[in-house]
């Protein structure tokens, strides 16, 4: 067997990229990443979701990974749309989201563009010759894109944060980049001029054009390799704006909506939230840390948002499910909430939407 087919029967892809990490538990004195005091959601050492469930450990994975159950993807999945070549930028009202692929958007609104979660990488592991591959191509060529003024890093699992990304990023664009504690470290590794702002849960960044981003609560966890296991923190951002405010969600499970009900609360509903769809089988493993298109569906109306993007989904096989279920799963998640499909988009690369401005109440 080749070292590439041994990895592939072993079913590394989705263990690397849906847990991050192979999970096993070592000795490890300190934190590598991130040093400060105790708070609601730090013991000093690691992060956690409080009154949430912990990622599940290397036996629980081995029996997903060994016990069958995935669905077939093609080799290839091309997008309907042609990649895209956005304007330099968009201002007044206008908000367009160009999807790139998987959790990676360009956002466009107030004069800025802003990038979530970047990745133009054709792999999201730590190996070479193993993982995760894209079976589309980017929605926009790296050499396309408008100057970029700022992106969001939700955590730092590798199809979210791409260090080879954020290396040609910061060369080309020098943007500001906002994530949650202890990811400057890893991003430094290979990019130590780049500008970063980290925060906690309830901070509070400003990037410029009137515009702040709060770092705010997900339940999810975060990891790079085997020792590491949730030492750098994982966030949602919620990106406050002239033009109206954005709710963006990397990787989260549903945790009873708790944090879309508190989102929602706490920044009065949005004009757009940008929501995981994908990467949700097998529910007995992946419940506490993927929602599926059924809790994004409830949380699109817990947090009261107007309009929906729905990513990660189509582009990087992790989990078990089939490449286009998130789409049949979304359309009876609609239908059941009571939400019009015209608001809650499944993209795909190279689309573009410029969404509507949110109806004032």
């Amino acid at each position: 067997m080749t070292r590439r087919g041994f990895f592939k029967w072993l079913g590394i892809g989705g263990l690397l990229a849906a847990g991050g990490t192979f999970a096993v538990r070592r000795a490890n004195v300190g934190n590598p990443y991130y040093s400060g005091p105790a708070a609601s959601n730090f013991d000093g050492r690691t992060f956690f979701n409080p009154g949430g469930a912990e990622p599940r450990g290397f036996t629980d994975l081995l029996r997903w990974q060994l016990g069958g159950g995935k669905e077939a993807w093609p080799e290839t999945y091309p997008s309907p749309f042609p990649a895209a070549r956005p304007e330099p930028r968009v201002n007044g009202d206008g908000l367009r989201v160009t999807m790139v692929g998987h959790a990676t958007m360009l956002v466009q609104i107030a004069g800025l563009n802003i990038l979530t979660d970047p990745v133009w990488s054709e792999r999201v592991s730590p190996f070479s010759f193993a993982g995760p591959y894209r079976r589309n191509a980017p929605g926009i060529a790296f050499d396309d894109l408008p100057p970029i003024d700022a992106v969001l890093l939700t955590h730092n699992h590798y199809d979210h944060l791409d260090l080879a990304t954020f290396d040609r990023l910061v060369a080309t664009h020098d943007p500001h980049i906002v994530t949650p504690l202890g990811n400057d470290t890893i991003i430094r590794q290979t990019a130590p001029t780049a500008r970063v702002s980290t925060g906690n849960w309830g901070d509070v960044v400003r990037i410029g054009n009137g515009t702040r981003v709060h770092i705010e609560p997900a339940h999810h966890w975060s990891a790079r390799g085997g020792n590491d296991r949730r030492m750098a923190l994982w966030s949602a951002f919620v990106v406050e704006t002239p033009a109206g405010r954005i709710y963006h969600v990397g990787d989260t499970g549903f945790h009873d909506g708790i944090n879309y009900r508190a989102a929602g609360d706490k920044h009065g509903g949005f004009r757009l939230a940008l929501l995981p769809i994908g990467a949700y089988e097998p529910r007995w493993f992946m419940q506490g840390q993927h929602q599926t298109p059924l809790e994004a569906a409830q949380g699109m109306a817990l947090c009261r948002a107007a309009h929906t993007v729905g990513h990660h989904w189509g582009t990087f096989r992790l989990t078990n499910e089939a490449v286009e279920a998130p789409l049949y799963a979304l359309e009876a998640a609609l239908q059941n909430v009571g939400i019009a499909p015209a608001r809650f988009q499944p993209m795909r690369p190279g689309q573009v939407w410029d969404v509507p401005p949110a109806e004032r109440s």
